[in-house]
């Protein structure tokens, strides 16, 4: 059994289908996705409804609970507001019903999923260090979890001390918690422009990152077609 774990899509249309593909060619049979499936791209509405057509588990994202409401958006810098008030707006009802409807935090199988923390997942605190995920260890009822946010892979580990390691292929160990950011689809901030995901083999008990080339140009020409920020065209690019 293999498991493609993805997240943080952010309406990039030809990420998540170079994504899916990639997972199904790989031999995927089941598939799960830690939120924010819109906002900054052009392509919400198609989004949602390939996730939605998955049937697969989903846990909500901060730029999903912002997009189903019409609070306003305090806490957000500008660009992502912009792209969120336009988000609102080429949304069904539909859409907005199912994105204010997902959980924060799920069980799937033998492992959890977040798209924030652990401890407080309705404030939207980012894991960007070992004292971070500490407080997300704390209560963590598996022995691995599966979370995004930050649009950077990383794996923290704890086996006493709280250790983080870049994310590659990890062979679980008995005994210890593992913390996992699995990186973008849609937007990934570490530098590399490529879409991110992680494959999880079940039976072999590792995970693997996958990054992969997509057609990044027409991901740009349509943001820029719906009349939403140079800025987040540009930033596709650069991988930040």
């Amino acid at each position: 059994m293999r498991f493609a774990i993805f997240g943080d899509i952010h309406a990039n249309l030809e990420a998540l289908e170079t994504v899916l593909a990639d997972a199904r060619e790989n031999g995927c049979s089941h598939f799960v996705c830690l939120g924010d499936v819109v906002g900054y791209n052009a392509n919400p509405h198609e989004c949602l409804e390939i996730v939605r057509g998955l049937g697969c588990p989903v846990v909500k994202g901060n730029h999903d609970e912002q997009a189903a409401i019409s609070d306003s958006l305090d806490g957000f810098n500008p660009l992502a507001e912009e792209a969120l008030n336009w988000t609102r707006e080429n949304l069904t009802v539909d859409d907005k019903k199912f994105l204010n409807e997902l959980r924060l935090v799920r069980q799937v199988r033998d492992f959890t999923i977040v798209h924030a923390t652990l401890d407080t997942p309705h404030k939207w605190g980012y894991v960007f260090n070992q004292l971070d995920a500490s407080a997300s260890f704390s209560y963590q009822h598996t022995s691995v979890c599966f979370f995004g946010h930050t649009h950077a892979p990383r794996a923290y580990i704890r086996d006493g001390p709280v250790m983080s390691i870049p994310l590659d292929k990890i062979k679980f160990e008995m005994g210890k918690k593992y913390f996992i950011n699995i990186g973008s689809v849609g937007q990934p901030r570490d530098g590399d422009w490529r879409a991110a995901y992680v494959i999880y083999h079940v039976d072999k008990n590792f995970i693997e990152l996958r990054r992969l080339e997509y057609d990044i140009q027409t991901a740009q020409k349509k943001i820029l077609a719906a009349g939403l920020p140079k800025r987040l065209a540009d930033r596709l690019a650069i991988g930040k």
